[in-house]
């Protein structure tokens, strides 16, 4: 049992460094699940979402550091704890998440590698087995470096990974793993094959037949008895069909769906803020500035957001933005870019380059 304590050593602390590097990336990411465990539908613990962003960036960073203190063996007794509490804080949310349907990816990968509720369960199941038999046999953990040099890596990490949170999220993430990264061509990534395999509903059918109510599949529809009066359908859907990578990318304006010729644009350029409350101030400001140079190179420039007519005119206002907004799912806006706002050039339907507003001189307008 002590080797398998060293390869669960092993095994657990490299998966926990990877799994908060990946979420270091994009700590922005992981906080809009947060968000999503804290709202009213799930956990109903709403008071915690200004929180989010800075929660998100403490877990990760620690689940980075206990990775590299169990590998090192560095204070033994507490980093096992502290694992242990950790891995039963998120196996209780991934079991919430998958048994009740509530989140349909936990974050715990970040985009890079996206799981099913219950795949997310499973292996926290499994790591939660892992970090018992390392608390049993915990004494087969000794440092690896002297006291002094464990005290140098786990300050180094410390600095490393606040850094690197710090960058993206005044930046971008590093790797841009989502369906919305430079060198997409939206509109392809919104077609749907020919022999691209279709949604499966099992369709009932409730009759009152003779004051009693009794359903029928639709193949016996044609069988009815006499005088069955028709009640309700319900539809049950037994396998999806296929889902193309973009499927819910919107440009609306004043009820009309401005996308297809946006996309046909040769020059575009999407300044988005998901919520304009949220949105910076100073990046909101500097995206006058930015607008009129972009339109001055001959680029067609749109806003998008999720927020209602009234915010976005009182927005427009405020700052005299030289352009209109158009409204899409929030969801969607945040998936595309998690700087709140940022600049995204698209070139015949096809992105061409990504930048936070903070890299708004970057941006390379031709």
């Amino acid at each position: 049992m002590k080797i398998i304590a060293q390869l669960s050593r092993i095994f657990v602390g490299i998966l926990f460094i990877l799994s908060g590097l990946v979420k270091l990336n994009d700590p922005m990411g992981f906080s809009y699940k947060l968000e999503e465990y804290f709202s009213e539908a799930v956990l109903n613990i709403p008071f915690l979402a200004p929180y989010a962003v800075g929660l998100a960036v403490t877990l990760v960073i620690a689940e980075v550091l206990l990775g590299v203190a169990l590998l090192i063996g560095y204070m033994r007794k507490l980093t096992i704890t502290l694992l242990f509490l950790m891995i039963v804080f998120f196996t209780f949310l991934t079991f919430y998440s998958a048994f009740f349907n509530k989140v349909t990816d936990c974050g715990c990968f970040g985009d890079a590698v996206p799981l099913t509720p219950w795949g997310s369960f499973t292996k926290d199941i499994v790591l939660l087995i892992l970090i018992l038999i390392i608390m049993k046999y915990n004494q087969v953990i000794k440092p690896i470096f002297s006291g002094k040099i464990n005290n140098i890596i786990m300050i180094l990490s410390l600095v490393l990974c606040s850094f690197m949170g710090y960058w993206v999220l005044n930046h971008l993430p590093l790797k841009d793993f989502r369906v919305y990264k430079v060198g997409t061509d939206i509109v392809k990534g919104m077609e749907i094959p020919e022999d691209a395999p279709k949604a499966v509903y099992e369709i009932t059918f409730y009759y009152d037949v003779n004051g009693e109510e009794r359903k029928f599949s639709d193949k016996e529809l044609t069988k009815l008895p006499e005088g069955a009066k028709y009640l309700r359908r319900e539809e049950k859907l037994i396998s999806e069909g296929y889902q193309p990578p973009i499927h819910d990318l919107t440009m609306d304006r004043d009820g009309i769906d401005h996308l297809s010729m946006m996309m046909a644009e040769p020059k575009l350029v999407m300044l988005i803020s998901y919520d304009l409350t949220r949105a910076d101030e100073k990046g909101l400001e500097a995206m006058k500035d930015f607008a009129n140079k972009a339109i001055v190179k001959g680029y067609v420039v749109a806003g998008m957001t999720a927020s209602n007519q009234d915010l976005i005119e009182s927005v427009v206002s405020k700052y005299k933005l030289p352009f209109d907004y158009y409204t899409c799912d929030g969801t969607t806006l945040k998936t595309i870019e998690r700087g709140n706002p940022s600049i995204v050039v698209i070139e015949n339907g096809i992105i061409v380059e990504k930048k936070h507003w903070n890299d708004r001189e970057s941006v390379n307008l031709k």
